[in-house]
């Protein structure tokens, strides 16, 4: 068994990871980094496909990056330069057969559902009003916020139903802190004054800005990034191990101090003095040597993930949608998500060609993740053949991926096991657990970096920093400028 022994081991090379190395690399502090699969970047890396002479790319699913600190910013534009381009965002909803813009865009909305729907929501609204505001009844759920906040009509129109789409569980079953993150600050109420907005033609700057308009995005997929932390980490000495996976992780009092792993060389052993960690918490948990404490255990087990499905489709078409992606909200389609890669930038398809990169949301084992490419395919064709986005003659090959534990489950329940999960992770004092995957929360690829940032800047300065106080802003999780001075490196 091979051994080494180092000051700081990460394992997972994703954002959060990969971030917290590249710090504590600035300060010349020696570490190891490790990674189960064979690149780096996590649920944020970018594949590449070969057909011929033709190249195709592709995230795992639609990435972009925006963020409230400079810093992030900087950060970036110094790994990427002039690799790292700026794109008008175009997203929307496909629902009825009709398109909505998302952002909701008021006017176009009262266009396409007409009158009779448009009076239904604003009855159903102020029955809410009374239900929830005079009435006081209390909001406990995912569901009561939504329909406290845009009345039930307009609620299962596009919101109720595609979160029960992803999540796989009824609304009344998951937790508010989801609406809370994701549409707090957006009402009916919010939607009439961008209306207004937009029918006298002013700028709107006094109503919730709810999703930039722009982005940054690397010209050559998001895990770009990635791999350039990676390329200039190894520049500097350090070791990133792929297809190394921790089987092990020993303790004892109130330290871990090392990790057991399997890797293309056989087992590793490592020892160091700080474990950075950013992998799924309840795959982490069952590694743990001595194991779990009984009560601990029964708390790990109700922690649930929702999985993924994927279909690349390469297409002899030029273009299909002029959106970077779109939202499929109705459950009767299995098809959640369509991005079309080029519209990130053109660089992610050959010139005159393009495609289309379909999520498919499931659980671990179900139907949908246990279906073949070919069945997979032949049930999402006939849906893009029926939206009339495209259909098999333009097809040149398609590509199936799957993906485990990509959305940590927020149940009604989740904050009373998760508490005592965290409280159990916080009594090793050598411990740093970030990421999505690490922190089991819904987070984004800028709070990620943030994450393993603020971890790199505790080691270094000798504090531990308050990791759950990232990305708590109290509004929408997009709200906010786009950060629009270029940075210089």
């Amino acid at each position: 068994m091979k051994k080494f022994t180092t000051d700081t081991l990460i394992i997972g090379a994703g954002p959060a990871g990969l971030a917290a190395a590249m710090e504590l690399s600035k300060a010349k502090r020696d570490f190891i980094v490790i990674e189960r699969q064979s690149r780096v970047g996590g649920l944020a890396k970018t594949h590449e496909f070969r057909e011929g002479d033709l190249t195709f790319r592709t995230d795992t699913g639609p990435h972009r990056f925006f963020s409230k600190n400079p810093y992030l910013y900087e950060f970036i534009a110094d790994l990427l330069d002039e690799k790292w381009i700026h794109v008008e965002r175009q997203t929307r909803q496909f629902i009825e057969g009709k398109f909505y813009d998302y952002p909701v865009n008021a006017v176009q909305t009262l266009k396409n559902i007409g009158p009779f729907r448009a009076v239904k929501i604003l009855i159903d609204y102020g029955v809410a009003k009374i239900q929830y505001g005079l009435l006081k009844k209390p909001i406990v759920n995912f569901a009561d916020y939504i329909y406290a906040n845009f009345g039930k009509s307009l609620g299962e129109f596009n919101m109720i139903n595609y979160t029960e789409k992803i999540w796989g569980i009824p609304s009344e079953d998951i937790h508010i802190d989801w609406a809370g993150q994701r549409i707090k600050g957006l009402s009916i109420t919010s939607l009439a004054g961008d209306m207004i907005m937009r029918v006298f033609g002013r700028n709107n700057t006094g109503s919730p800005k709810t999703l930039v308009d722009t982005f940054y995005y690397p010209e050559l997929g998001t895990g770009l990034i990635y791999e350039t932390i990676k390329t200039r980490l190894e520049s500097r000495g350090y070791k990133i191990l792929l297809n190394t996976v921790p089987i092990k992780v020993l303790h004892s009092n109130d330290k871990i101090n090392k990790v057991i792993c399997s890797s293309p060389e056989g087992e590793l052993e490592i020892t160091f003095k700080q474990l950075v960690e950013s992998v799924p918490v309840k795959g982490f948990l069952s590694l743990l040597d001595p194991k779990l404490p009984q009560d601990i255990a029964m708390q790990q087990a109700k922690l649930r993930y929702r999985s993924q499905a994927y279909l690349f489709i390469t297409l002899d078409q030029e273009s299909v949608m002029a959106d970077q992606w779109i939202y499929l909200p109705e459950k009767q389609y299995l098809i959640g998500r369509i991005s079309e890669m080029r519209n990130f930038s053109r660089k992610m398809s050959p010139p005159g060609k393009t495609s289309l990169f379909l999520e498919f949301f499931c659980t671990e084992g179900d139907e949908v993740w246990n279906m073949s490419a070919d069945q997979l395919f032949e049930k999402a064709i006939g849906e893009l053949t029926e939206f009339g986005f495209t259909d098999k003659s333009n097809v040149r090959k398609y590509y199936h991926l799957r993906e485990r534990n990509v959305y940590p489950i927020y149940d009604v329940n989740y904050k009373e096991y998760l508490n005592h999960i965290k409280a159990y992770l916080d009594g090793f004092k050598n411990l740093y657990y970030i990421g999505r995957p690490g922190r089991f929360r819904y987070n984004n690829q800028d709070h990620s970096l943030e994450m393993g940032m603020l971890v790199a800047k505790g080691i270094i300065e000798g504090f531990r920093p308050d990791i759950e106080k990232v990305g708590e802003e109290k509004e929408y999780y997009e709200s906010g400028n786009l950060y629009t001075k270029r940075p210089q490196n």
